[in-house]
């Protein structure tokens, strides 16, 4: 592979000749075959890009790894076939070119605003059934999980972020729309070199750094980290693919990052994570989480899923490969018996948000199992939580009842009763955006919420309400200023601004 990236230039202009972006291409090969290109079946595409025009040859080269006529290949990259096969890109016959690395259309949003970028990475393993074959220092593109933890960041602008574990770079061409500086680390060599290539290649200052963890950033801060580690647990034995494998047994390398990483973060700086967890015998998995979690940080962690052992090992002995293969028993039996032997009762996946406090933080930890849908991005919502919490942190009691208060514009109230009944059975306040939560509530609950307008303050709420409910005021402010606090902190309810 050559580390001279000056063919980079000529290929961006080539691909941009093509219209080769997310949104011709998707149009191109029409909705069923990009459908099935997303369940790795590429014969629908095929059918629709015969044209021989640049853009059908580039999807067929590179999305769907078919060979393509040298011809072909020359009209769509002119004067680069060459240069990209000396780089690794493509390999030619006497009369084909066929890809040796993945380029494909990528459209990024944020802010409202949308991107049209490209992202070279290894091949996409496994088309139209063939094995899942790759290599130890294989770099994955585009993938659920990098979708996943680019939706789970925010986009506020910051003045530096660092990219932990970039791979391709995906996460580090996401912050460079919104922070001054970025640093990207990993410790595969093919990683860094393609992060370069895409950084260069959209266009975007990236500080490329090789080293693990936070070796490369030493007695550095960020206003913002983002990570989808190597977080698959495994007992750390035999061959390791660097992009899922971290080499530390269990969940020891997410732990690692939750411990260390706020060593990194400026004041007020947030670590976001996507990660596996263990899930142990005879113990609650938030308790254990909340245990890595610094007294001096705000934390929200959401189990989005939970795996049994067999799912978590089947799932990834597939990713690797192994399914079906001469040693698939044995290395299924292997990893459960391990399971079995530290105690691990199941796997969590989830979001760990962390953001660093001050000298004398007081930082609040809420760990929610939260596996319903939600609103993507998300990334708006767990901004929107640090602001609650930020806004509720040095609001005492007095301070409360004199605050206005307003009900989010999504807020829904559900009844559930019998036809005709007096009284509901239950009422359920629902958000139809962010995290979507729903909590039961009663009469008083709903009225103080349907009642927080802007107009009122909390106290002249409540005064109000006992007046018509007959009730000492006094023992609504003990009762339902904590429930005022948990609307606030669950997001039902926002302070109301000053020119809002």
């Amino acid at each position: 592979m050559s580390h001279d990236l000056d063919f980079v230039g000529p290929l961006r202009e080539a691909l941009h000749a093509a219209d080769f972006i997310y949104d011709r291409v998707a149009e191109a090969i029409g909705e069923d075959a990009h459908r099935a290109l997303g369940r790795n079946e590429t014969l629908p595409a095929l059918r629709r890009t015969t044209s021989g025009s640049a853009l059908d040859t580039l999807v067929r080269l590179f999305l769907l790894q078919t060979p393509v006529g040298r011809d072909e290949a020359d009209r769509a990259l002119p004067g680069l076939v060459d240069r990209l096969c000396n780089a690794g890109m493509l390999e030619q016959s006497v009369s084909e070119v066929a890809a040796r690395m993945d380029c494909r259309p990528y459209a990024a949003s944020e802010a409202g605003e949308d991107r049209d970028l490209w992202i070279v990475s290894d091949l996409t393993p496994g088309l139209d059934g063939a094995p899942v074959a790759v290599g130890a220092d294989h770099v994955l593109g585009i993938s659920s999980a990098s979708t996943s933890l680019a939706q789970l960041t925010m986009r506020e602008p910051v003045g530096s972020a660092l990219d932990l574990g970039t791979g391709c770079g995906v996460q580090a061409l996401h912050l460079a729309a919104h922070a001054d500086h970025v640093v990207a680390t990993d410790v595969n060599a093919r990683a860094l070199w393609m992060t370069r290539l895409n950084a260069e290649l959209n266009g975007v200052p990236v500080d490329v750094r090789d080293g693990s963890f936070f070796e490369p950033v030493a007695g550095e801060r960020f206003d913002l980290i983002a990570t989808n580690p190597p977080f698959v647990i495994s007992p750390a034995t035999g061959e390791r693919l660097v992009y899922r494998d971290s080499g530390l047994p269990g969940d020891r390398v997410v732990e690692h990052i939750v411990r260390t990483g706020p060593d990194h973060l400026t004041e007020g700086g947030w670590l976001q994570v996507l990660a596996n967890w263990a899930v142990v015998e005879g113990q609650p998995w938030d308790e254990r989480l909340g245990s890595w979690l610094r007294p001096d940080c705000d934390a929200l962690v959401v189990q989005r899923e939970t795996l049994d052992p067999a799912s978590y090992v089947e799932l990834w002995l597939k990713d690797s490969g192994h399914h079906g293969g001469p040693d698939y028993a044995r290395r299924y039996d292997t990893w459960l018996s391990w399971f079995e032997e530290t105690g691990i009762a199941g796997v969590g996946f989830g979001w760990i948000n962390v953001r660093l406090g001050g000298a004398d933080h007081a930082g609040r930890h809420e760990l929610l199992e939260w596996p319903y849908d939600v609103e993507q991005p998300i990334g708006p919502a767990i901004h929107a939580w640090g602001e609650a919490v930020d806004g509720l942190r040095d609001l005492g009691d007095d301070a409360l009842l004199a605050t206005t208060l307003r009900a989010r514009d999504d807020v829904q109230q559900e009844t559930v009763g019998r036809p005709g009944a007096e009284d509901p059975e239950a009422i359920v306040l629902r958000q139809q955006r962010g995290f979507r939560r729903a909590r039961t509530a009663d009469t008083v609950e709903a009225a103080l919420l349907g009642a927080c307008d802007g107009d009122l303050s909390v106290g002249q709420i409540l005064g109000a309400l006992g007046s018509l409910l007959e009730r000492e005021e006094a023992e609504l402010h003990e009762t339902y200023l904590p429930v005022v606090r948990e609307l606030v902190g669950e997001g039902f309810l926002e302070v109301e601004r000053s020119g809002s």
